[in-house]
């Protein structure tokens, strides 16, 4: 008897064929770039951190490289779910294809959100393994990184393409990118502890999904897990829930014959 995989894991069999394709272009811009952040600032300006003292008690690479782990994997999956969703259901109309088998517009969310957390999760793998050669991983628990950032994509990809199924063009995109995707980089611990921020602004980076992301990695990489993270757990793991939910209801009105 033949056994078919369950209709979200054929669009994820899509996407990993048109992904081999053109997965050289995917790794210059998910690893390459934030290597030249971790080398820039991890082990540049990392050095002028760690002769004024430490982060936090870690050397400033240690500190900033589970923070670029988090970051890249929100930054992967905000442009995936946005410029990709975008081509699938009104450029390319590569799900309306899909939906004209028995792929259900539901089964196309789930399957391509999907897809988004499996790219997260070799770019994190490989740009951990570099990190860890050059010292960044203090921890052998590091590896636990790799879900928490799996997780963080999850997070900002399900609310994102939910989002995306909802416009016709791509002009309220960069918008999303300026607005949202780039201060929560600058401002969510990734690079120096919220701490450092104005009172009035601490409370704001504590809320993003980006900075509970980053408690997941930093904890991961540096071995200092606390009850506390089971919060950050529980939030990203709400985004996601989220995101599902309005992502099911936006791709049946976007694929509607």
């Amino acid at each position: 008897m033949r056994v078919t995989s369950p209709p979200p894991l054929r669009v994820v069999e899509r996407e990993l064929v048109v992904f081999a394709r053109l997965w050289r272009s995917v790794a210059v811009a998910g690893v390459l770039g934030p290597l030249l952040y971790l080398g820039a600032l991890g082990l540049g300006l990392g050095g002028l951190v760690d002769e004024m003292g430490s982060v936090d008690g870690l050397r400033y690479l240690e500190f900033v490289t589970p923070g670029l782990v988090a970051a890249t994997a929100m930054q992967g999956a905000a442009g995936a779910a946005l410029w990709d969703v975008m081509g699938g259901t009104t450029w390319q109309r590569s799900f309306h294809a899909m939906v004209a088998t028995p792929i259900s517009p539901a089964d196309v969310f789930t399957g391509f959100v999907t897809w988004i957390c499996v790219r997260a999760g070799l770019a994190a793998g490989a740009f951990l393994g570099v990190a860890a050669a050059l010292g960044g991983v203090p921890s052998a628990w590091g590896v636990l990184a790799l879900p928490a950032a799996v997780l963080t994509a999850a997070a900002f990809a399900a609310p994102l393409a939910a989002f995306a199924a909802t416009q016709t063009r791509d002009v309220a995109f960069p918008l999303v990118q300026r607005l949202i995707v780039m201060p929560l980089f600058l401002f969510s611990g990734t690079f120096y502890p919220v701490e450092q921020l104005p009172d009035w602004l601490e409370p704001l980076a504590a809320a993003s999904p980006l900075w509970h992301g980053v408690e997941l990695c930093r904890a991961a990489t540096t071995g200092r897990g606390s009850p506390a993270l089971v919060a950050s757990v529980a939030v990203l793991v709400g985004c996601v829930a989220v995101g599902a939910r309005w992502g099911r209801r936006t791709f049946a009105g976007a694929l509607a014959p």
